[in-house]
């Protein structure tokens, strides 16, 4: 069972759970505890998901999540508090979440093809929903490589792989593994630095099947083509040997 700290996390194990019961175990402006969640607390690059609680008639909205022992939904501001003990019908906002689970498989299929095809290593990256752009974007993101410098057409031909892996409609796997059988699968930290603390020691893994395989804690489709559109919207120098890759991903 995948917990943190008081709190069974549902989202680990179901990526398609939106809705479900949970027990108030802290309430406070600072944050809720709840026993079970399915809310991404962020990380790796993905912001914390957002929500609602219900509860005897009221809602509180839950505009993101802190990490600390224990799991904080953090309400907005002024929201009405559930008591402790209170029984709540919990619920992710699904265009959000979904929208994000589109952009971080995304960003793998970006990380796979640029591994695959030019030997780059990540050194960071980001993602968000899409605010104010263009009709049909849904979320953007950004990757940077340790790419001494960019070939010719390299943004072509990296959008038109990636799109191409989409099409393929590859599986997206997820299992946890043992931390001396997951760094036993070769390439499996595609960053320039290794991510996984030491006290980690099962390490979950995610497997776009025959593209790219590397742990990862964040939450994604089942298959490839569940993105929808890659658009490499710009590339970015930033500084000597770094690349930026800023993405679109669209309907």
């Amino acid at each position: 069972m995948d917990v943190h700290g008081r709190t069974e996390r549902l989202e680990l194990g179901d990526q398609g759970l939106r809705e479900w019961e949970a027990r108030v175990l802290e309430a406070s402006p600072e944050g809720i505890v709840l026993s079970r969640s399915a809310f991404y607390p962020g990380g790796g690059g993905q912001p914390a998901d957002q929500g609602t609680l219900l509860w005897q008639g009221v809602e509180t909205r839950i505009a993101g999540v802190r990490k600390g022992d224990d799991l904080y939904l953090i309400p907005i501001e002024g929201e009405p508090l559930p008591a402790v003990g209170t029984i709540v019908q919990a619920a992710v906002t699904d265009e959000r979440r979904t929208a994000l689970m589109r952009t971080h498989s995304g960003l793998h299929v970006l990380c796979g093809v640029v591994f695959r095809d030019f030997g780059a290593l990540v050194t960071g990256g980001n993602m968000d929903v899409a605010t104010n752009a263009a009709p049909g974007v849904i979320g953007t993101a950004r990757m940077d490589f340790n790419l001494p410098e960019v070939p010719p057409g390299f943004k072509e031909a990296v959008e038109s792989a990636c799109n191409a892996e989409i099409t393929a409609d590859r599986r997206i796997d997820i299992r946890v593994l043992p931390r001396e059988d997951a760094f036993a699968i070769p390439d499996i930290i595609r960053t320039a630095t290794n991510l996984v603390p030491e006290d980690v020691k099962e390490v979950r893994i995610v497997d776009i099947v025959g593209l790219d395989c590397q742990a990862d804690g964040g939450t994604h489709v089942a298959s490839t083509r569940q993105i929808g559109h890659l658009r490499v919207a710009k590339i970015e120098s930033k500084g000597k040997g770094f690349r930026r890759v800023r993405l679109e991903v669209t309907n």
